[in-house]
């Protein structure tokens, strides 16, 4: 059978999948008619979970309509998985038991590509009255407007000179669909991101700011619109926290549905480097926060699991999943798998060592600092990350993948955690015994050769250039070729660690760890064994 809207109607209870309990050509009408959802990227987490709580909500009754999509930046992606498939997906998730359930979701109705020729009918459905939000999963990437010098892009100069006419950038493509919503009448609207990012809602806001303040600058719309942008009882941007684990598309999934019935069910590889296929394999826990601002009614989320709060409650969850309970940890055993060769997060989770070293941060440092936000636990969040999530030998996801851009994540996942210790008058920073070793891991990792003294690859990051060359004079085998004080301008820098490591006096345990791991063959287990 194919995965397409009249052959899943042939699908009975012998096949282990389960359909939408509903018209989806219905739906799918409805949705041309009054659409309330328009979704920018057309990536697995959107499909996922985005997909899967649309569909709770039409099942429910809560909703009767479903989500339109548009992908801006790999429009490969409509072309390979969703335009031949009906826009129907296959969700698999995946248990630490090895029980895979297989659900067919119908709720994202129509997709777009977001090109030039598709203005038009983007600007359809944001200029109706009943859009309610537009959300997006475009990474943090997709709200900024700067490189790293703080320059513009040249095609962002080129909107703000151009204004609403073929924008060139999603931002001002939306800030374009915004402005026709304006001119319409100007009906409420939020915009809401599903991306990982700290202050999202807020990334968004100062990009269509900006735009839409440079269009009035040089007299291409009217200046009511940044007016109409400012207003959040008109134009709303919620922070949002979300948190579920979809890895690229796995082989053994594929063939899983194929012994199903399922045809064509191969993965692909996009010129754009997106990994992607008629399927989406995930784990099951997941977790959507978000900001109780809609102001042109709100979708009735939590009725599929999604947590609507204040502002302060999300931004304490956001912190409690990045500085503690699941980021740091996930690092760790990234870096340290790379070092050891561990194949998956899994195969890391599970070794000895390193199970104490997530233990020990996530336990026993990070969480004496954490601000429960309530409505999640803390302590239970960690559990569940350490003993459900990391130890699923069916989530197919790599040290590699996750040790990607490392020198951007520190400062948060590290570095507050530290600067907590730093403020509170009843803790003292130089008592953490395993930040500091997951620190000096990672600089060994940057030597690029593993524990066997084999070389290996580093993953990508927008660092690595000058601080490999930092620790260009590290040998393996040597614990000698490193001079005390050889990294502190690396260490002393507030932009990677949030903090000055050597003014607070870490840098030297950092040092020692380092050291000790260039000992030779299993120095770094056996550095790893010792303090652990």
């Amino acid at each position: 059978m194919k995965l397409n809207l009249q052959d899943i109607k042939n699908i009975d209870g012998s096949v282990n999948v389960i359909t939408p309990k509903y018209d989806v050509e219905k739906i799918k009408e409805n949705t041309e008619k009054a659409p309330k959802w328009l979704h920018f990227g057309a990536g697995n987490i959107f499909r996922a979970y985005m997909g899967k709580v649309q569909q709770v909500l039409i099942e429910k009754g809560f909703e009767d309509t479903g989500i339109i999509v548009a992908e801006s930046f790999d429009t490969e992606i409509i072309d390979k998985v969703y335009t031949p498939f009906d826009n129907l997906t296959i969700l698999t998730t995946l248990d630490k038991n090895g029980e895979f359930k297989n659900e067919i979701l119908g709720s994202i109705v129509k997709s777009i590509k977001a090109t030039g020729e598709n203005f038009q009918e983007l600007k359809k459905i944001v200029d109706m009255d009943s859009l309610q939000m537009i959300s997006f999963t475009i990474t943090e990437k997709g709200y900024n407007l700067k490189d790293t010098a703080g320059n513009y892009f040249a095609f962002i100069e080129e909107d703000f000179k151009n204004g609403f006419e073929n924008p060139k950038h999603v931002m001002s493509l939306v800030a374009s669909l915004l402005y026709s919503r304006f001119e319409k009448g100007g009906q409420a609207i939020s915009l809401v991101s599903m991306d990982n990012c700290a202050g999202n809602g807020d990334k968004i806001r100062e990009a269509i700011l900006t735009i839409g303040q440079k269009w009035v600058e040089n007299g291409l719309v009217k200046k009511e619109f940044l007016d109409y942008l400012s207003d959040e009882n008109k134009v709303a941007y919620p922070v949002t926290m979300i948190d579920k684990i979809t890895p690229r598309p796995a082989e053994e999934i594929k063939v899983s549905l194929e012994k199903l019935g399922f045809e064509n069910m191969d993965p692909v590889i996009t010129s754009r480097n997106s990994f992607v296929a008629p399927f989406v394999n995930a784990e099951i826990p997941e977790y959507f926060i978000v900001e109780d601002k809609f102001p042109n009614g709100r979708p009735a989320l939590t009725e599929a699991g999604v947590y609507i709060t204040d502002r302060e409650t999300v931004e304490k969850t956001e912190k409690m999943k990045v500085t503690t309970c699941l980021n740091p940890l996930h690092t760790t055993l990234a870096i340290f798998g790379c070092l050891l060769n561990k194949k998956s997060i899994y195969d890391t989770a599970s070794d000895e060592d390193l199970n104490k070293l997530i233990k020990e941060i996530g336990y026993n440092e990070a969480l004496k600092v954490v601000e429960s936000p309530k409505i999640i636990d803390p302590k239970a969040f960690i559990d569940e990350v350490i003993e459900e999530r990391f130890l699923n030998p069916y989530i197919p996801d790599q040290p590699e993948r996750i040790a990607t851009d490392t020198s951007q994540k520190i400062a948060i996942r590290f570095g507050e955690t530290i600067k907590s210790y730093m403020k509170d008058e009843n803790l003292d920073v130089k008592s953490l015994r395993y930040i500091p070793l997951v620190l000096a891991g990672w600089f060994r990792y940057l030597m690029g050769v593993d524990d066997n003294g084999m070389e290996r690859s580093i993953s990508n990051d927008p660092m690595l250039p000058m601080l490999k060359e930092k620790v260009a004079g590290l040998q393996f085998g040597k614990p000698e070729s490193y001079r005390k004080g050889q990294l502190d301008d690396v260490l002393s820098n507030e932009r990677i660690f949030g903090v000055n490591l050597v003014e607070i006096g870490l840098s030297g345990l950092v040092e020692d760890y380092l050291v000790e791991m260039l000992a030779g063959k299993d120095a770094v287990r056996n550095t790893l064994h010792k303090y652990l």
